[in-house]
């Protein structure tokens, strides 16, 4: 441990506690822990930085710290975990290439490593009451739906439901309501393949994933892209808005449907999908309330 703590050049012990868990619980990701240090430092040296304390952030899969590059940009460095849901996150910062995600302005596909925009002040959107937040994330995906001129470098949304049907169906006697798990399964299945649209999706979108900045109000950040239906995009701001999404699920579902020009209905299916069928540690949670609620 003491040379992984070597990357944090101000001498703090700093390294996210979910990280940390996320790599005790694989011995790749732990692999991909110990090479750590050795692929920051290649990096600082590569694209001439100087690195600011690791940032103890909330994610699980990530490695972020601020840098400055020889000219005095202030940016944030970031090495994350090669998981399956975010794979194509640097093709994606590419394609929006700054609108409406912080910009890319270095990357390293074999140590899937960025060089990105820096948000300041980066204070996070969730701070702000949903409202507000409601308008600003629709602002944000009518900007970024859109598709590539070339999407076959982008997975399907299919593509993810499949797994995370597989992940669900490998725990089946864990489940709690096994009716409500084999319809959220099978829209899981139908809803990618009955969409009216395709576009790129951002799949990953919510308050705390929009930063306060300077070039632009607010930035996205940490996108996961897939090409699919729109109305999927909706679900994890909504999820995030959980005692208004249990409180009164009609109105809040419609709300921000209309603001994002989506079915409704749709959203609730795969809202409903997601809390039944997707994989989790505990088949009797929130999740599984709020699908009843759905339902």
């Amino acid at each position: 441990m003491a040379r992984r703590l070597e990357i944090i050049k101000s001498g703090s012990s700093v390294l996210p506690q979910r990280l940390l868990e996320t790599c005790a619980a694989s011995p790749e990701f732990a692999g991909w822990l110990s090479r750590l240090p050795n692929a920051v430092d290649e990096l600082r040296d590569r694209w001439n930085l100087a690195l600011g304390q690791a940032i103890d952030h909330s994610g699980c899969c990530s490695w972020v710290a601020p840098a400055r590059r020889a000219d005095g940009t202030r940016a944030i460095l970031k090495l994350g975990l090669s998981h399956f849901e975010g794979r194509d996150e640097i093709g994606g910062l590419r394609f929006w290439d700054g609108d409406p995600f912080a910009r890319l302005l270095e990357a390293d596909e074999a140590l899937n490593a960025m060089l990105l925009e820096r948000c300041e002040p980066g204070s996070p959107l969730r701070d702000a009451p949903e409202a507000e937040q409601d308008t600003v994330i629709a602002g944000l995906f009518r900007r970024l739906w859109r598709l590539p001129a070339e999407p076959q470098g982008f997975r399907d949304l299919a593509e993810m439901a499949a797994y995370w049907s597989g992940e669900t169906l490998a725990d089946a006697s864990a489940w709690t309501d096994v009716g409500m798990v084999h319809e959220g399964l099978r829209l899981l299945e139908e809803l990618p393949r009955t969409a009216e649209r395709t576009v790129l999706l951002a799949t990953d979108l919510h308050a705390g994933n929009v930063l306060r900045a300077e070039r632009e109000t607010w930035l996205a950040i940490d996108p996961k892209p897939f090409l699919g239906d729109p109305a999927y995009d909706a679900t994890q701001h909504l999820l995030n808005c959980r005692d208004r999404l249990r409180s009164d699920p009609a109105e809040t579902i419609l709300r921000f449907a209309d603001l994002l020009e989506v079915d409704a209905a749709r959203v609730r299916l795969w809202l409903f999908a997601r809390c039944a069928a997707e994989p989790r540690d505990e088949w009797n949670d929130d999740y599984t309330a709020l699908a009843r609620i759905l339902a």
